[in-house]
């Protein structure tokens, strides 16, 4: 059986299966405990971009508050960020429900984290190979860095997974997963609650030329 048309597949309906329902008390209580919290859905649900960019609603536990400033416009996450959303994001527990995401056939256990829709445009075409399988809530990206190392590494990262995946693959990355959410590792990148929106290219490379200049100046 060819794991990457089929075997993957059958892996995350039962993992995911087994999953949600040893997961099932604490999704109960986060549940109720964010429906209180947040004074209304404890889910956060957005559009991204799945398989060949076909784009699909991603549902999470909510963190954030919905604050904005005069304009109408979103204030920064730190400001967002209850202390109740820091727990549960820094221990992953906001990832439970893409289980159901899982499931349901948008998303896989492992692949390239789904980014915002927004981002389809910036990728050049290497980069843009990332949607030729399904996003995963976990990744080769993520137990190599998370939110802790640069988009042109994390898009590397995402491509050699692409290029290589397999039965093996996945188990190391689920197992490296489960042992980095116990350490807490790679949750944000310093200075950030999360980690910083992807500007393209240019600016990609504009900030890895600024980083050597300083590491220079330091010198």
């Amino acid at each position: 059986m060819n794991y990457r048309e089929f075997g993957k597949r059958v892996l995350d309906l039962i993992l995911a299966s087994l999953m949600f329902l040893i997961l099932l008390p604490v999704f109960l209580i986060l549940f109720f405990l964010l429906l209180i919290h947040f004074k209304g859905s404890p889910f956060f649900y957005q559009d991204r971009p799945g398989k060949n960019s076909k784009i699909f609603r991603i549902v999470k536990f909510k963190t954030m508050r919905d604050l904005t400033n005069s304009k109408g416009e979103l204030l920064s996450d730190d400001q967002r960020l209850t202390r109740v959303g820091k727990i549960i994001r820094k221990s992953s527990l906001d990832e439970i429900p893409q289980l159901i995401n899982v499931l349901k056939g948008d998303m896989s256990l492992v692949g390239p984290r789904p980014l915002l829709v927004e981002y389809l445009e910036l990728y050049d075409a290497d980069q843009a190979r990332r949607h030729e399988e399904r996003p995963g809530v976990t990744g080769w990206a993520q137990i190599n860095g998370r939110n802790t190392i640069s988009w042109q590494q994390k898009f590397e990262y995402d491509i050699w997974y692409v290029e290589n995946l397999s039965l093996a693959l996945d188990l190391k990355i689920l197992f490296r997963t489960l042992w980095n959410v116990i350490r807490g590792k790679g949750i944000s990148q310093q200075g950030h609650v999360t980690v910083g929106k992807f500007t393209g290219n240019q600016g990609e490379r504009m900030g890895a030329e600024r980083s050597t200049m300083e590491g220079v100046l330091e010198k």
